[in-house]
């Protein structure tokens, strides 16, 4: 290790200086001033807080989100003109100064990345968003930090570990959090039910489980329920003490979220009226024996951000409907694939994932409008997916062997679809490759309220099931961070290009206009260098390359020497 390097580590000096990017507003044009970063001086730090060193900070397609929109963002609630966002949130830090009620605990050079949702009394103040993030050289880890709802939300690091894959970290713990994802499988204790008849319900349901005893809703609506179970309803409800209400599915009134829904009958109408009316976290259940009438319209932005999900059987058990098939989030052993919008940065990481799962599936596909960042994927990772025996295909949309090789592949269906473009039609057109018990994990952004056309009719007669994720919890980045510094994964395969804090803008601009395959990351203290795709750096700096894996993959190795060279004098 160079003496610049050695010292950096140790973080006994700081600069100067603190130059950061400030976002004043809505638009590229309001990032920084005269379209470069500002220097605000070193910030003091209480007795209760950290000074904190910014290492390696990635940039996120959710900054792009908070460029776009401004103060309009939900994660933003100030005045921006006068207390300007510093983004960054993928980040690796290095405590530089710690106060004197801390110094029990920490010491000048402990690493840490952070959880960037940080919570205190319920009020999200993530990083990157209300608080300082990475794209500036120095921040104040402080008691919201330290001590929010959920603890500390600082993990530590190991010495060893690169700053880049750390910082990577997050996004990773993004992505391995939507294989962990459980869904209940039965109603919910104390929650509130609610039953609707339709047309072609049956004459008799029943509840085998999860209406007794040992656990019952605490709220039972009724509309349109056929007499006899109505009947049995309501006398099993009196004695349990469960309250019971009568809704009108047209008008409900001011009824409150909904935990389980269940719809007795194939009818598409209802199942339309009654889904919006559904908690976060909550289930339709559909119990039916003969198909819809007609595909229904499903809120897909829900099913990503408010982790809606549908349920069903074919039979009357209310209780079959969720506990006959708990929902899988794992990819299936042996199964099919299918990553749509593969080609990305989470798409590549995604893909990464599964081929080196401990059982990964026999086939996985790879789809992209993109020949370019399909070739990248092919080459980053065929090798290592025959490697381990996995069928392993890229293939491009809009060609003309497309839809016949896509038939091809898919035979009797995808075992597993993982969506990771953002858009409605694209779910609607996956949803018709699934396989018996197939499951679509819908992680792509969709909006709120963005409506997709799906056949529900197969979440009763075939077992397929939809289900969707955002974001990650501190257990999802401990995991990952795990992953990383045992290496079972790596986050470095990730990186496509890299820059110093000046480069950042082009940075953004580069995620937004979609550049490179993979991540960008941003070393905020090192010497002027512009972004640079790692190809580049053959002619750039060729030491630098040359400790690159396979001359395309960045490595602890690259980092050290890239920042020996680059690190100020």
């Amino acid at each position: 290790m160079g003496k610049k390097l050695q010292a950096y580590k140790e973080a006994k000096t700081i600069g100067t200086e603190n130059r950061l990017w400030p976002l004043y507003g809505a638009g590229l044009e309001n990032l920084g001033k005269d379209g470069r970063p500002i220097d605000v001086g070193i910030p003091e730090y209480g007795p209760d807080e950290l000074l904190v060193r910014h290492d390696a900070c990635g940039i996120c397609f959710s900054d792009i989100k908070v460029i776009n929109a401004g103060e309009q963002h939900p994660r933003i609630f100030k005045d921006m003109k006068k207390d300007p966002v510093v983004l960054g949130h993928e980040v690796a830090m290095t405590v530089v100064g710690v106060g004197e009620k801390l110094k029990d605990r920490y010491k000048v050079g402990d690493r840490f990345i952070v959880q960037a949702d940080i919570y205190v009394d319920g009020v999200n103040y993530a990083y990157g968003y209300m608080i300082q993030g990475g794209m500036s050289q120095y921040g104040v880890i402080d008691q919201r930090v330290l001590n929010g709802d959920h603890g500390n939300y600082l993990l530590p690091v190991k010495p060893e570990t690169g700053y880049a894959e750390s910082a990577l970290a997050e996004p990773w713990a993004c992505v391995i959090a939507a294989y962990e994802l459980k869904y209940r499988t039965g109603l919910k204790n104390g929650g509130f039910t609610w039953i609707i008849g339709t047309e072609k319900a049956a004459e008799q349901y029943h509840i085998s489980a999860g209406f007794d005893e040992h656990s019952h809703p605490a709220r039972l609506g009724l509309t349109n329920v056929p007499s006899a179970f109505a009947a049995w309803l309501r006398e099993r409800a009196a004695a349990l003490g469960v309250e019971v209400v009568e809704v009108d599915l047209h008008q409900p009134g001011d009824l409150p979220p909904v935990d389980d829904i269940i719809i007795l009958g194939p009818d598409p109408d209802v199942i339309e009226a009654a889904s919006p009316r559904l908690a976060d976290f909550g289930i339709v259940a559909l119990l039916a024996g003969e198909p819809l009438p007609r595909p229904v319209q499903v809120d897909v932005g829900r099913i990503h951000y408010n982790r809606w999900t549908y349920v069903g059987t074919a039979g009357t058990d209310i209780a079959q409907a969720y506990s006959r098939y708990p929902i899988p989030a794992e990819l299936k052993a042996g199964g099919k694939a299918w990553f749509v919008g593969a080609g990305g940065p989470i798409g590549q990481m995604h893909v990464q994932r599964a081929i080196q799962s401990e059982n990964p599936p026999g086939l996985i596909l790879c789809t992209d409008l993109s020949a370019e960042r399909l070739q990248v994927l092919e080459e980053m990772m065929g090798a290592d997916a025959r490697a381990r025996g996995i069928e392993f295909v890229c293939l491009q949309v809009g060609t003309d062997e497309y839809q016949p090789r896509l038939a091809e592949l898919a035979g009797d269906g995808f075992d597993n679809i993982v969506v990771l473009a953002p858009a409605a039609a694209v779910v609607s057109d996956c949803a018709n490759y699934m396989a018996n018990r197939a499951v679509m994990n819908i992680f792509a952004g969709l909006k709120r309220g963005t409506m997709a056309a799906l056949d529900l009719s197969h979440v009763y007669l075939r077992d397929v099931r939809f289900i969707g994720h955002t974001a990650s919890t501190i257990e999802d980045l401990r995991l990952m961070l795990q992953k990383t510094e045992s290496h079972q994964l790596s986050p470095n395969r990730s990186v496509a290009a890299i820059g110093s804090l000046d480069a950042a803008k082009e940075g953004y601009e580069a995620v937004r206009d979609a550049r490179f395959p993979g991540k960008v990351v941003i070393y905020p203290n090192i010497k002027p260098f512009p972004l640079t795709p790692l190809p580049e750096l053959k002619d750039k700096l060729p030491t630098v390359y040359a400790k690159l894996k396979n001359g395309r993959e960045w490595t602890k190795e690259a980092e050290d020497e890239f920042l020996e060279l680059l690190l100020p004098d």
